[in-house]
């Protein structure tokens, strides 16, 4: 299994455990981070960029993985990705490089994907 179905297996089989079994103000967090994302005075694809971005600063490995997918699904080019990656090292410095590194290859399964 690619880093990718383990990520998404990971992720659903997670998401669907807690959100069956957790409190109130669980959900309300999920629900929250969600609507956050759908598209506004800012569009969706631009506020997937902006996540990836503070994810990368913050080093998180999960959370790039998700942004770099949504932010392919919602039509992010490699072209933006890579001024994020940018944007990310100036902000984050030498240390956001190994996340870089394996954020951009995730991003080489979500583009081997279709």
């Amino acid at each position: 299994m690619s880093r990718y179905e383990e990520f998404q297996a990971f992720r659903t089989d997670l998401n669907e455990k807690i959100l069956s079994r957790g409190t109130k103000t669980t959900k309300r967090f999920f629900t929250l981070d969600s609507s956050a994302y759908e598209p506004g005075a800012i569009d969706a694809k631009t506020k997937e960029l902006l996540g990836l971005s503070a994810s990368m600063v913050l080093r998180c490995d999960d959370c790039i993985a998700y942004h770099i997918d949504q932010a392919v699904i919602a039509g992010a080019s490699d072209e933006e990705l890579f001024e994020v990656f940018d944007i990310a090292l100036i902000v984050g410095g030498s240390i956001v490089i190994p996340h870089l590194r394996r954020g951009v290859q995730f991003l080489e399964e979500c583009r081997s994907r279709g």
